[in-house]
This record gives structure tokens, C-alpha cells and sequence, in this order.
């Protein structure tokens, strides 16, 4: 089946969700959802919204703040553009309806690490989920935007694989969950919006959904991506055998939370200055550190010398979720663990959300803007999600219209109903788990040449699965993160140092210039991936 639209949007979060509606009065948007519109990890994000929002702050710190927490490695002009926006973006989303919680003074504004002041802006802990509650149910009311949920992007069509000449980006095939049946998705511009990667690794923050979908296509396609060695490890997921990727949000330290071992003794300040107040980095190689050193299954975080009233009106998501668990946290402390939780690399693009492919744009945490640099500040991803969703829709208004060629249906006429799916299952429980194992926290040269080891022989085999079968949901995720997995390994191994969120004990030092990791792939015109 073959439709045609002006925009395709892969991916259905924030950035998604914000350049459809903001393209929606004068284009024809297809909006594609693995699963439902609601189930995203912008929905899962609990902070909030950093921008400067206060007369005692100022454009200046917030850049100071996230280049310093990004170890100088960012753009500047990224930098500059994504914070100079910050404050057109949240009144965006407060025409929207978005409801913010206010005070006396007010909008709320709440501080996390990193930041030297206050400037995020929430709804109490649960940020994401409002906002996309909020965009959800004007995406629903609009007639311009098709919405299909339950659908799995395959991979994208360009001029490259058509054999026209051209690398342009013609849209994409999709996978239909409940048909079974892949649609060719023609479309003039293609944003990829589809997320980070987190399900590459064993523990994680994030939903189901985020296996590098999109930075697997883009690659595939001939995009350039880099510094995927940054993956952001959040250090406060709470520990309980009943709860899958629960985080416990950075406010929590930014309202005054403490970091205890079991004996209830504080050990951040013997780690950092700013103690629970440093950067994401800083604290998770804190708490894996004291975890290995003392055979610790995990340690404490410990609000409960705040009051009841005030825990219920700040963190009520948080609060409600632990009482389900049998923890009071007004009484007690919280078990937590570091967890796999953002990526920081991805899919280059420029100022307007363009890559290296004429008409495909990336937005959100699939693309590398350079704005987070080498570990990304609290807060500045719903941030940047807006801001380039913003730029990706001004760039496609500015476009002529232009025809683009017939588009051949999805070839299934080679390949046959898997015979063991259980294949699928064993290859992503290996991945994951030497993921977690080799290419973690702290990492070694040889953690990673063993990763590298395994992943060449993963990457065959489900080559060889892809090439023989009939794609399904599941393989398709598969195939993705394996090809996420090895562009971490890789870009991992060319790091010849410690900065942000790659700690070598190989290299422990510090460059004096930061340089990015970028990686290139040459294309062979054979290659029909």
C-alpha cells in the first residue's frame, strides 16, 4: 500500500508532536507511532523544561551551565540558539494549554544539577506526561495530521537506493503491527523524531520503545553520526524488584535530597564540591564507585526531612509510586541505582534540524545538535526537542513544492515466515547485557574490543535473519539496536581520553581540545539495507 504525504514525522514525542502541529494548518502530516501516541519517553520525562524565565537569570549562565556540564565539547552557536529560544518555546507550549504549575510568584521554577540557578519550569514531577497529554489531544482535532499508531518505521527510502542519482530522502517504509502489512510512505520531507536508545543497555530509564530507530535509519541511509559514546547514565532509578525504569527525578536532589549508603552515612561531598548538586556524570561514577568498592546492591536517596505537604505537592508521581512499593518517602529513604537514561549523540544536523540528506531532518534525542556536548544538562532535552521541532517546521514551510518520483512497494517475495523466533529473544538478551557489562559507566580498552567482538558476530546474524524473513516489530528493534550498539562501541574506541560521560580507565585524562567523534559510512550501491 503506497500514500503520499508532505511531511512524514517517524516517532510521535515532543519533537514530533510539535512539529506536526505546527505544520498541520498548511501541510499534509503523517505522524507515525510504534505504539500509541501517549507512549514516548518525552511522556516519561518527570523534571521539566529548563529555560530563563527569571529576571535573576540571565542566557549567559544557562550557556555557562550546559557547557560546562557538557566538558566544553558543545557548539556554541547550537548552544546559543537552542537557550535564546528557550523562553518563545515554554510560551509555545503555554498556548497550548500546557499547565505548569504555579506559586505565589507565578510560575514554579525548581533547580536541578548543574544549574546555578532556578529555571526549570515543571508540572510538579510529571512534565512529560502533561505535555504530551496537552499536544495528544490537539493532534487528535486536527484534520491535516494522519496518525498511525501501532506502526515501526523499516528503513527509508532515498535516491540512493531508488539507483536515481540522488541521495534525497523520499520517505519510508512502515511496518503495520497489526496487519502485518508494510506501507511505502511516500512524503516531500521526512523528520526523524524517534528517540534515544536506551533499551541497548539492561538497565534503563526509558520505555520499550527507545532502540534507536532512528539513528539506525539515518546511518543506514548515509548520515553522519556522532559522539555516540556519551550515553547518559541517570543516577537515581529506583531499586525494587516490582519496578521497571522508574526514575527518580533530578528535582529531588535539586530540593535538597541526600545520597546515603546503607549506614546512612553522606558520600557525595567526597566526591564533588557541589556534592548531590553536580552534574548527571559526576554523580552516577559517585554511586557506581561506592556500589563496587562496597559490593552494594545500591544506595539510598533521602528527602525525608522535608515535609509531608511539601513531598505531595512537588513529587506527588514519585511519592504515590513508592507508597505502591511499600516506601514512604516522606519516612524513609528511596533504593537507587544508576540506569541507562538519554543519548547524547546521534544523527548530525545543522541549525534547521537538517542532516547530510536533502530533505531528511532529525529532532530530539535522536540527533546530535551539538547542544549537551559530552554529558547533557538537566532539563535541556525537552528544551531542544521544541526548539529544533520549531526549526525543522520553519525550514519545510520555506520549501518549494516539488514532485517526487513513483515509489516501488515493500519486496517480500524472497523471504518466508521465521522458523525460530527465538533467536530474536537471545540475541537481544546477549546485547543488552554485554552492553551493559563492557560499554557502562566506566569503561576499559579491553571491555570494548570484547563488545566489538561480540557485536560483529551479532550484526552478521541478523543480517542473515533480516535478509531470509519476513520483518516483524520485534526484529526490526532488534536490528536497530545492534547497529546503535556498534556505533557506541565504535565511537567509544575512538576516544582516546575522559570527558563527560565516557570515563576510560585507559585514558583518565582530559584532552586540552574537545574534538567529536563523528563516523561516516560509505555506501554500496549493491546494498539494498
Amino acid at each position: 500500500m503506497a500514500l503520499r504525504f508532505d511531511v512524514l514525522i517517524i516517532g510521535s514525542g515532543l519533537a514530533g508532536q510539535a512539529a506536526a502541529l505546527r505544520l498541520a494548518a498548511t501541510h499534509k502530516v503523517a505522524l507515525v507511532s510504534k505504539r500509541s501516541l501517549e507512549d514516548s519517553a518525552s511522556s516519561w520525562a518527570q523534571g521539566g523544561i529548563a529555560a530563563v524565565l527569571d529576571n535573576r537569570d540571565s542566557i549567559e549562565a544557562h550557556i555557562r551551565d550546559t557547557i560546562t556540564a557538557g566538558s566544553f565539547l558543545n557548539d556554541p552557536r547550537a548552544t546559543r540558539f537552542v537557550i535564546e529560544n528557550g523562553r518563545r518555546a515554554v510560551d509555545w507550549l503555554i498556548a497550548q494549554g500546557v499547565p505548569f504549575t504555579r506559586d505565589d510568584d507565578g510560575y514554579h521554577l525548581t533547580r536541578e544539577g548543574g544549574h546555578s540557578a532556578r529555571r526549570v519550569i515543571h508540572v510538579a514531577d510529571a512534565t512529560g506526561l502533561a505535555v504530551q497529554n496537552t499536544l495528544t489531544s490537539l493532534i487528535r482535532q486536527q484534520p491535516n495530521i494522519t496518525v498511525l499508531e501501532q506502526h515501526i518505521a523499516i528503513d527509508l527510502i532515498t535516491g540512493d537506493k531508488l539507483r536515481l542519482g540522488d541521495s534525497r530522502c523520499y520517505g519510508a517504509y512502515v511496518l503495520d503491527n497489526a496487519s502485518g502489512e508494510v506501507l511505502t510512505l511516500g512524503a516531500r520531507h521526512t523528520l526523524i523524531a524517534a528517540g534515544g536508545a536506551g533499551k541497548v543497555y539492561l538497565y534503563t530509564t526509558n520505555p520499550d520503545t527507545s532502540t534507536g530507530d532512528g539513528i539506525a535509519m539515518a546511518w543506514r541511509a548515509g548520515c553522519r553520526i556522532a559522539n555516540m559514546e556519551f550515553i547518559q547514565f541517570h543516577p537515581t532509578c529506583l531499586y525494587h524488584p516490582e519496578a521497571k525504569s522508574f526514575l527518580i527525578s533530578e528535582a529531588v536532589r535539586g530540593e535538597g535530597g541526600r545520597l546515603l549508603l546503607p549506614d546512612g552515612t553522606r558520600f557525595m561531598p567526597w566526591h564533588d564540591a557541589r556534592a548531590e548538586l553536580a552534574p548527571r556524570d559526576v554523580v552516577a561514577r559517585a554511586i557506581d564507585f561506592e556500589m563496587k568498592k562496597r559490593g552494594l546492591d545500591c544506595v539510598y536517596l533521602d528527602i525525608s526531612h522535608k515535609s509531608a505537604d511539601f513531598l505531595g505537592e512537588h513529587f506527588p508521581n514519585i511519592l504515590g509510586r513508592c507508597l505502591d512499593l511499600g516506601i514512604d518517602i516522606t519516612r524513609q529513604a528511596i533504593p537507587v541505582v544508576p540506569a541507562a537514561h538519554y543519548t547524547c549523540g546521534g544523527v548530525v544536523t545543522d541549525l534547521r534540524a537538517r542532516t547530510d540528506l536533502p530533505g531528511l531532518y532529525v529532532a530530539g534525542e535522536a540527533s546530535c545538535t551539538g547542544l549537551h556536548g559530552a554529558n547533557r544538562l538537566a532539563s535541556n532535552s525537552l528544551l531542544e526537542c521544541l526548539v529544533f521541532a520549531e526549526a525543522a517546521a520553519n525550514d519545510i514551510l520555506e520549501q518549494p513544492v516539488r514532485d517526487f518520483p513513483q515509489l516501488p512497494p515493500w519486496d517480500a517475495s524472497r523471504v518466508s515466515d521465521p522458523d525460530e523466533e527465538i533467536v530474536i529473544a537471545h540475541n537481544w538478551d546477549e546485547l543488552r547485557r554485554f552492553m551493559w557489562d563492557y560499554v557502562g559507566i566506566v569503561r576499559t580498552n579491553k571491555r570494548l574490543q570484547r563488545a566489538q567482538n561480540r557485536i560483529r558476530l551479532l550484526i552478521r546474524e541478523i543480517d542473515d535473519f533480516y535478509s531470509h524473513f519476513r520483518v516483524s516489530h520485534d526484529l526490526i528493534e532488534l536490528r536497530n539496536l545492534v547497529v546503535t550498539a556498534d556505533l557506541i562501541i565504535r565511537c567509544a574506541l575512538r576516544r582516546h581520553e575522559s570527558r563527560g560521560l565516557h570515563f576510560s580507565r585507559n585514558y583518565p585524562e582530559t584532552l586540552p581540545r574537545a574534538r567529536n567523534t563523528v563516523l561516516r559510512r560509505r555506501l554500496r550501491p549493491d546494498r539494498q539495507d
